[in-house]
């Protein structure tokens, strides 16, 4: 049976459901080649709503995922933070990953590793997940930064090219971090 977890509360954030309003900030953020620097391409607003409509699926089918973030008082919406099943293979999965993609007026708020630590705390949590991994390509220190402060450990060895971008694409490699539940430090007051 899946746990479900619709909305997660952390001291400034609300993770909840999408909502079909959320539609049009996010096809705007997936837009923005400052947010989607370190990925293949820009995203159309179709594809939006295709990446909306999986999202919603994921939710369906596990009770959990990525949750749309809204910082009440502050914006309604302002990206996803989450866990996600790894859509792919690679020698790391089968595994949960947890992930981030915020509107850049929001970042250096602290939002992604805030967000992280409440989805990481249902993981390791409700979920009694064992580990949970993120990754990203090696240029994008800010998201590296964000796994760091969370206590993940870059695995050097076990980075990895992306199986879903062809050979030769300069966004191909990336880099591996886990962290285990043995490991997890939940923020003080969880």
């Amino acid at each position: 049976m899946a746990t479900h977890l619709l909305d997660v509360r952390s001291e400034r954030l609300w993770l909840r459901p999408w909502r079909d309003e959320d539609v049009e900030p996010f096809a705007a953020m997936n837009a923005d080649p400052r947010v989607m620097e370190h990925f293949p391409a820009l995203l159309s607003r179709q594809e939006t709503e295709a990446q909306v409509a999986r999202i919603r699926a994921h939710f369906a089918q596990h009770g959990w995922g990525l949750w749309a973030v809204e910082v009440p008082g502050v914006a309604p919406f302002v990206g996803f933070v989450g866990l996600s099943t790894v859509p792919f293979t690679a020698p790391f999965t089968p595994a949960v990953e947890v992930g981030w993609r915020l509107a850049p007026a929001h970042w250096g708020s602290g939002y992604a590793t805030e967000g992280a630590r409440a989805a990481l705390g249902v993981a390791f949590g409700e979920l009694g997940l064992p580990e949970v991994v993120s990754f990203t390509v090696p240029a994008n220190m800010r998201s590296r930064r964000v796994m760091e402060w969370l206590g993940m450990r870059h695995a050097p060895d076990e980075d990895f090219e992306h199986p879903r971008l062809p050979q030769g694409h300069p966004l191909r490699r990336h880099v591996l971090y886990r962290l285990r539940r043995a490991e997890w430090k939940p923020p003080l007051g969880a």
